[in-house]
């Protein structure tokens, strides 16, 4: 027996579809990545996750060569795969379809169907972009998040009306906490405001009435991880 013959060690597989299937996996993840990177917003972006995205990709070709149309080999992998606990949060639920976007070019490369796996990159990926560039689906008005420090025991139900009916279309307690052992009260305000100039004009309102103590505006909550 040839020890050195090259399809023997390949099994069903000719060196060629490997090549392929890696190579391809590989340039159409790093792809995806790229399209990742470019339309990523906010500040939970990480080099690792592009890694991983890449990585996925490639896995899961490999996945699906190994498991072909056997269905006992399908199985087997299920139970192998059960095994694994992914302990990670994932910060953006965007992140979730990227995701799933490499897995699904991944196992269409994986069966051979490569013109598929391609088109169907490009095309999410331009749509992707697209939906970036011109901002589709965002609100008019971006909440913000206002907290708010007054003394323990001022009462605040109507204290902030003022600035709110004047620099705010819309404002609303979302929660209310004890902090520095009970001195003070934080109040946490969802804020639409009316006109992004005058913030510092708005600040300074609800510092005359809240004593002078602490008082941030959160702005952009919505594309950044709290």
């Amino acid at each position: 027996m040839d020890i050195f013959n090259i399809q023997d060690l390949t099994g069903e597989f000719s060196v060629m579809d490997i090549v392929i299937v890696m190579t391809l996996s590989f340039v159409l993840s790093a792809f995806i990545g790229w399209v990742y990177k470019i339309t990523h917003r906010g500040t939970s972006y990480t080099q690792s996750f592009v890694f991983t995205l890449v990585i996925n990709g490639m896995v899961v070709a490999m996945v699906m060569m190994i498991v072909g149309s056997n269905i006992a080999r399908a199985f087997s992998l299920v139970g192998a795969l059960s095994i694994i606990r992914f302990r990670n949060a994932v910060k953006e639920t965007r992140d979730v379809g990227f995701i799933f976007f490499t897995m699904a070019t991944g196992m269409a490369i994986g069966t051979k169907f490569y013109l598929l796996a391609l088109a169907g990159a490009v095309v999410i990926s331009l749509m992707i972009v697209i939906m970036m560039r011109f901002d589709w689906f965002a609100r008019d008005m971006a909440s913000q998040i206002l907290r708010i420090h007054v003394p323990s025991g001022m009462p605040f139900d109507n204290l902030f009306d003022a600035p709110f009916v004047k620099y705010t279309n819309t404002s609303e307690l979302i929660s209310v906490d004890t902090i520095q052992n009970g001195a003070m009260t934080e109040l946490m305000y969802s804020v639409g405001l009316k006109k992004s100039n005058r913030v510092q004009e708005f600040l300074s309102e609800i510092r005359k009435l809240n004593g002078a103590n602490k008082v941030t505006l959160i702005a952009g909550y919505n594309s950044t991880d709290l």
